[in-house]
């Protein structure tokens, strides 16, 4: 019976905004009472994380673990690309949008990584009282694609376009980053809790009904909820005098990041750490290769012309930063652990830019990334095989 009450919940979270988006009235109430929105918003984000952590679980009764946080990432990140690319779709016809579409994606990047891998370190530590994450082996395709796109990523604030070439690139990454995930194993452990439940209670033809109803309402959940959630903060942002640039780029993807780390931490809290820092670790690869191409490809469309999005000062500061921040993490967890400590690292790092406002403090703390990661590189044979297997392509 808990069980049931548990599903029911987390159903009824998102029916009260549901019905208000299908009533017509979410733009209006965005615009009137931005604090209501943020709460309808909020809850109805939580209820289908819970729902889709569930169909997660559930969903690796029949294909491979990696491909089933492809899928997973990709359903909680729907938010996060269709805030940046209604930003890119708009700096094709006004280039004052530019700012904003780099502003959002190093935004969202640099938070996930800064705030919601330590969140399942800390999470995963006063639960279950262990400092150290043990990442399962099979994730070392996940960790392959991210060094490489990482590495890749690199050039592009030193050459201060991202073109059509770029997508190709980056879409080429995923390809075979999803190609390789689609023959992994499935996974055969006993489920827990109430995927569990659901598991022992239903046949093959229901349980995968199930788990497509669990992605598929949670899906629509996050796709109508997690837009005005964003703008109901910017919003309320704005009444009490905040920088818009920053709002854009901070506040909105805690709102787009929050589906995706709710779903992590229920995993970490359950005692699945390796699972929950792997489904960050997917939602990171999918946004540092599909996310970042499809940016200049809907750029090129909405202008009419197939010419690369030329990169401002800034805009090379930021993509540099995150993708310094990126190779860092992306070191840290190449011997197949995430510790406490290497969590408390990442978290102090991003906090600790806010203190500083000059625009130049991004060269230093992006200097301190690359500085760190290769030291970590020098020290530790595991973490260099690691590297150049992943450039190398070769299996993990």
């Amino acid at each position: 019976m808990k069980y049931i009450l548990w599903m029911a919940s987390a159903i009824i979270l998102p029916l009260p905004w549901l019905y208000i988006k299908l009533t017509g009235e979410s733009h209006h109430l965005v615009q009137t009472h931005p604090q209501m929105v943020s709460v309808l918003t909020g809850l109805a984000i939580i209820g289908a994380a819970f729902l889709l952590s569930w169909g997660a679980e559930l969903s690796e009764r029949d294909i491979p673990r990696s491909l089933a946080l492809i899928a997973l990432a990709l359903i909680s990140v729907l938010p996060e690309y269709a805030v940046d690319l209604n930003f890119a779709w708009d700096a094709g016809k006004d280039p004052a949008y530019k700012q904003y579409a780099v502003a959002n994606m190093t935004g969202a990047n640099r938070v996930l990584i800064g705030i919601g891998w330590p969140l399942i370190a800390l999470v995963y530590y006063f639960k279950h009282k262990r400092k150290e994450i043990p990442l399962d082996r099979s994730q070392g395709l996940e960790l392959s694609v991210l060094l490489l796109a990482t590495v890749y990523s690199l050039v592009i604030p030193l050459k201060g376009t991202l073109s059509i070439f770029d997508a190709a690139i980056f879409f080429a990454m995923f390809v075979y980053y999803a190609g390789r995930a689609s023959q992994g194993e499935k996974h055969d452990e006993a489920l827990s809790g109430i995927a569990g439940f659901l598991d022992q209670n239903l046949g093959n033809g229901a349980r995968r009904l199930v788990m497509l109803l669990l992605f598929a309402f949670a899906g629509y959940a996050i796709w109508v909820a997690a837009d005005p959630f964003g703008e109901s903060l910017v919003a309320t942002g704005k009444r009490y005098g905040f920088d818009e640039f920053l709002l854009v780029q901070w506040l909105a993807p805690i709102a787009s990041e929050s589906p995706e780390a709710i779903v992590a931490i229920l995993f970490a809290y359950k005692g699945k750490g390796s699972t929950g820092i792997g489904a960050l670790i997917s939602s990171k690869v999918n946004q540092w290769t599909l996310l970042i191409g499809a940016i200049p490809l809907v750029y090129a469309i909405s202008a009419g012309a197939w010419i690369p999005m030329e990169l401002d000062h800034r805009q090379k500061e930021e993509l540099l930063l995150t993708s310094a921040q990126s190779l860092f993490a992306a070191i840290i967890i190449s011997d197949f652990q995430f510790a406490l400590w290497e969590a408390l690292i990442l978290l102090a790092l991003f906090l600790a830019q806010f203190f500083f406002p000059q625009e130049s403090i991004r060269y230093i703390f992006s200097g301190i990334y690359l500085l760190v990661s290769l030291v970590l590189i020098v020290r530790s044979k595991e973490r260099r095989e690691m590297l150049w297997n992943a450039l190398l392509l070769r299996k993990i």
